[in-house]
């Protein structure tokens, strides 16, 4: 078995992206919709690598298989809100449990605290979806409220968490 690979996500990773976000257990803890097209994805990430694009989106693989995904995408075109940006992951059922979200935190809080500028990064997450929860609670992020029916799912209205992690140590000029 191959080392995971963490890298940046690219068009001709759509049909991973359609397989991934086709199974209800991933795509029900997001605000995904059911039925994805390959075509929908590519252009989604053909659209995010693009020149002047501020979005990072990876993936993790191993042996050529998609086992998941995270991303910072721009919270705003307001001149006033790009030191953040809202963060979103989804690991495929069968690798949950095994590291590759905390492998495709680290690798996003790197990018964010050494590289692209941030100083806020934001997510959403379903209150009843612990597993995420203790996983954004182990790298800094903390509950800043609750969002009550925020967005549909499975026919019901659910309720979300707004958390938000700051810069640990927010970069300064030496004098």
């Amino acid at each position: 078995m191959q080392e995971l690979e963490i890298r940046r996500a690219l068009p001709s990773d759509a049909a991973g992206f359609v397989q991934m976000m086709s199974d209800p257990e991933v795509f029900g803890g997001l605000l995904q919709l059911p039925y994805p097209t390959e075509e929908f994805w590519r252009q989604r990430l053909a659209e995010q690598c693009s020149p002047g694009k501020t979005d990072l989106h990876l993936v993790a693989t191993r042996d050529g298989a998609l086992l998941g995904s995270a991303g910072l995408h721009p919270s705003g075109a307001s001149l006033r809100r790009r030191h953040s940006m809202m963060l979103g992951i989804s690991v495929v059922k069968s690798a949950q449990g095994q590291g590759i979200g905390s492998a495709l935190m680290a690798a996003l809080l790197d990018y964010a605290d050494n590289w692209g500028q941030v100083l806020r990064l934001e997510l959403t997450v379903y209150t009843d979806n612990e597993v995420a929860i203790r996983l954004y609670q182990r790298f800094g992020f903390e509950t800043e409220g609750v969002m009550r029916a925020y967005a549909l799912r499975a026919g019901r209205y659910a309720d979300v968490l707004s958390m938000a992690r700051l810069h640990p140590k927010p970069p300064v000029l030496r004098e």
